[in-house]
C-alpha cells in the first residue's frame, strides 16, 4: 500500500513542478493571439495546440521515467553519433531562439511601455545579468521561480475570469485555413517537447532523491498521476487564454502583436496596475528561463569535455552573445526565424519521445533507425519551404503525400514505416 502522503502531497508537489517546467513566459504570449485569430473555430485550435504543447511534452516526461537518463539517451538507439548531433542541434536552437526570445518579451512587455530605450540596450543589460547568474549559481532564482508561477497563475485566472464572464460569446469567421493544424504548429513554438527532452530528467532525479524508499511501481504511479494533473492544469489555462483571445476579437486591431494583445487583455480586465504587475512577473519569469537554458547548455558542453570549466565558460559567453544579437529583435521576428528549425527538429523530437514511451518489443534499434530516417526525409520539404528556399520541392510527388499541405507530411510515412518495420522484424524473429 502506498502511503497517503506519497499519494497526495508528493503527487501535487511533482505536478506543480511539471507545470512550472512547461509553463514559461513564451507560453503566455502564444495562446491569446491564437484565439484572437481562431474565430468561431477556437475549439479546434485548442485541441491542436494542446496536442503539441501539452500531450507530447508529458509523454516526454514518461519517456524520461523509463530511460532514467539525459537528452543523449533519447537517440542512442539510432546511434551514438546521431544522438550527440541531435543533442547539439537542440542546445544550439535553445540558446539561439527561445533564450533570446525571453529578452524580447521582457522588452516589449516590461520596458518599452514605460521607457524609451532601444531593444539592443535591453538585450545587452539582460544577458549581462544572465551571464552573472550563470557563472555564479545561486538558489535565489530557484526561490523566486517557485513564487513566480503561482503569482502569474493568479493573474491569468483573474484575466480569464473577467473576460469570459464579461464578453458576449459571438465570434467572427476563423482567419485560419485549418485551425487544428495551425494549433499544432503554433504549439511547436512553445518548445515544450524539446524542454521535456532537455530538462525533464531533472524531475526524475528529484523524485529519486526525495522518494528513495519508493518502488519503481510507486514512482511510476506518482509520475503518471502528477503528469495528468499538470496536463489538466495546462489544458485549462491554454483553453482559457485561447477563448479569452477569441472573445476580445473586436476590441483590438487585427494586426496587434502577441505581447501587445496579452498586455491589452490584462489592462482591459485588471486595469493598468494589473498589467504592470503582470509585466514585472513575466520579465522575472523570462529571466529565470534564460538563465536555465544557458546554464543547461553550458553543463551539457562541459560534460562532453571532461567537466572542463573552460568549456562551460566559453559556452556561457557564446550563449549570452547569441542572446544579445537575437534578443534585440521583436518577438514576431524571432518566432518567424524559429519556424524553419522547428519544422525539422520538432518532428524528430516527437518521434523520439513516442518511440521511447513504447514497450521495447515495438521500439527496437532497427525501428528507431527506420522511423527517424523517414521522419527526417519527409520533414525536409517543410524545412525548405519555410525558409523560402528555391530548392523546396513543389507539386509533383508532394501532392500525393497525405497532410503535406498542412506541413505535417512526415506523420503518416513515419507511422507506415513504424508498422512495416515492426512487421518485418517480428516475421524475421519467428522464422
Amino acid at each position: 500500500m502506498i502511503p497517503k502522503t506519497f499519494r497526495t502531497k508528493a503527487t501535487w508537489v511533482t505536478a506543480f513542478a511539471l507545470f512550472s517546467l512547461f509553463f514559461g513566459a513564451g507560453n503566455l504570449i502564444l495562446p491569446p493571439q491564437l484565439g484572437f485569430k481562431s474565430g468561431d473555430l477556437w475549439g479546434l485550435v485548442i485541441l491542436g495546440f494542446c496536442a503539441s504543447a501539452v500531450l507530447i511534452p508529458l509523454l516526454g516526461i514518461l519517456a524520461h521515467a523509463r530511460l532514467q537518463g539525459t537528452i543523449f539517451d533519447f537517440g542512442k538507439k539510432v546511434s551514438p553519433a546521431f544522438s550527440l548531433g541531435y543533442s547539439l542541434v537542440v542546445y544550439v536552437i535553445a540558446i539561439g531562439l527561445p533564450s533570446p526570445r525571453t529578452a524580447s518579451v521582457t522588452h516589449e512587455m516590461a520596458i518599452a511601455p514605460f521607457f524609451e530605450t532601444p531593444p539592443l540596450l535591453t538585450s545587452i543589460l539582460y544577458f549581462a545579468l544572465v551571464f552573472v547568474f550563470v557563472m555564479n549559481r545561486s538558489k535565489i532564482l530557484d526561490i523566486v521561480g517557485k513564487l513566480l508561477t503561482p503569482a502569474i497563475l493568479l493573474i491569468l485566472i483573474a484575466i480569464i475570469g473577467v473576460i469570459t464572464f464579461s464578453f458576449e460569446y459571438q465570434f467572427p469567421d476563423t482567419a485560419f485555413g485549418n485551425p487544428f493544424t495551425n494549433g499544432i504548429l503554433e504549439g511547436y513554438q512553445t518548445f515544450d517537447a524539446i524542454g521535456a527532452v532537455v530538462v525533464g530528467g531533472v524531475i526524475i532525479v528529484s523524485i529519486n532523491i526525495n522518494q528513495k524508499k519508493a518502488s519503481y511501481a510507486e514512482k511510476k504511479a506518482l509520475i503518471g498521476s502528477a503528469g495528468w494533473l499538470a496536463g489538466l492544469g495546462l489544458f485549462l489555462i491554454y483553453t482559457g487564454l485561447i477563448l479569452s483571445g477569441a472573445l476580445v476579437h473586436g476590441t483590438f486591431e487585427t494586426d496587434i502583436s502577441r505581447t501587445g494583445l496579452l498586455s491589452g487583455m490584462a489592462t482591459l480586465s485588471l486595469g493598468s496596475i494589473g498589467n504592470l504587475f503582470l509585466s514585472i512577473l513575466v520579465a522575472l519569469a523570462c529571466f529565470t528561463t534564460a538563465v536555465g537554458i544557458v546554464t543547461g547548455t553550458s553543463d551539457f558542453i562541459r560534460s562532453r569535455f571532461h567537466n572542463s570549466q573552460k568549456a562551460y565558460l566559453i559556452t556561457a559567453i557564446i550563449g549570452c552573445l547569441l542572446g544579445v544579437v537575437m534578443g534585440q529583435f521583436n518577438v514576431s521576428y524571432i518566432i518567424a526565424v524559429a519556424l524553419p528549425a522547428l519544422m525539422i527538429i520538432y518532428p524528430i523530437t516527437i518521434v523520439l519521445i513516442l518511440l521511447n514511451v513504447l514497450p521495447e518489443k515495438y521500439a527496437s534499434s532497427k525501428v528507431f533507425k527506420a522511423v527517424v530516417a523517414t521522419t527526417i526525409l519527409f520533414s525536409i520539404p517543410d524545412f525548405l519551404a519555410t525558409m523560402g528556399s528555391p530548392l523546396a520541392p513543389k507539386g509533383g510527388i508532394l501532392e500525393w503525400i497525405p497532410l503535406q499541405q498542412y506541413s505535417l507530411g512526415w506523420v503518416l510515412p513515419a507511422l507506415f514505416v513504424f508498422i512495416c518495420s515492426n512487421f518485418i522484424i517480428n516475421r524475421e524473429e519467428n522464422e
